[in-house]
């Protein structure tokens, strides 16, 4: 039994991962259950004030309770939206190949961001996407959109005053909204990048679930696994969340190396924020501790 959260693009993933596991096990069946969360039950309105501070949280929790009490087997999330420590008796099961990581920006005919006309307006509802694009063009003016990403696009067309807007390619791969008459230009991952786990997908269970852990075995992606391990520790150690603008993303490398760049701005005893950025190497099979090593030294540089 399947949990899934009721958004469309929740729905489209979940389905995805059915697909994966019945061209790996042919034959066998799987039953899909929406689950509304919390944070899905908040009308927009009722989301708005809550802004960058609403818990991811709020859209896993019943989810978890859910699998706690046996009402489903594997909840499937996207990766980026799950708090980076383990809820109590349950784990990540397998988290299959990346989709593509990147940050899309969606315009009416321009390009890049550089091609964006002096102190043009964009739209994104993430401050990891607004302080990246301000530190290429500090000219360019943000504002805050919420919404699905159908509702944002809708937006989009809708207000005239908006160049452009940013959303990840993952989702829009997956979901397949009408973008006719818009230009799509994938960001290099150089200039912007990703969110912590962007475009990897995780199927959660219990911790005892054996059967359900050999199940899922088989779609299981390591590379990708080691990659986001490496960010997501990164992230954690940071004491990130969607609060803060934090962005990693692990490329491995030959000789089963891994390389993680991050860059985050970080704020002092004094609330004061500063900009880091960095990279660090190492092996891949230690990819946790080479998240915690670059989160340490942001962090000991913060302390100077």
């Amino acid at each position: 039994m399947f949990g899934s959260r009721g958004s469309a693009l929740a729905l489209a993933q979940t389905r995805q991962v059915i697909a994966m596991l019945q061209h790996a096990h042919p034959g066998r069946s799987f039953e899909l259950r929406v689950i509304k969360t919390q944070g899905d039950r908040l009308s927009e309105d009722e989301r708005r004030p809550l802004g960058s501070m609403l818990s991811k949280g709020l859209f896993t929790g019943e989810l978890e309770r859910a699998l706690r009490e046996g009402e489903i087997d594997l909840a499937v999330h996207s990766l980026k939206d799950l708090p980076t420590a383990n809820a109590d008796g349950l784990v990540l099961a397998a988290i299959p190949l990346r989709a593509d990581p990147r940050d899309v920006l969606i315009t009416r005919g321009e390009k890049t961001l550089e091609d964006l006309p002096q102190g043009a307006l964009l739209a994104t509802g993430s401050p990891r996407r607004s302080a990246q694009v301000r530190a290429i063009r500090r000219d360019l003016r943000i504002e805050s959109i919420r919404g699905n990403i159908d509702t944002r696009i809708r937006k989009f067309r809708e207000n005239p005053a908006l160049a452009g807007i940013l959303l990840a390619a993952a989702g829009l791969d997956r979901l397949r909204p009408d973008l006719r008459g818009l230009t799509l230009s994938p960001l290099p991952i150089a200039a912007m990048l990703p969110a912590p786990g962007q475009g990897a997908l995780a199927l959660q269970t219990r911790a005892d679930a054996r059967d359900v852990h050999e199940l899922v075995r088989g779609i299981h992606d390591a590379t990708t696994g080691f990659t986001v391990a490496a960010e997501r520790a990164f992230l954690h150690a940071l004491g990130g969340g969607c609060q803060l603008p934090i962005a990693a993303f692990g490329e491995p490398g030959p000789n089963r190396t891994l390389t993680l760049h991050g860059v985050a701005w970080l704020n002092n005893a004094e609330q004061q924020r500063f900009h880091f950025s960095g990279s660090v190497t190492g092996p891949i099979a230690s990819a946790g501790q080479i998240g915690k090593d670059l989160a340490q030294s942001f962090l000991e540089r913060l302390a100077l």
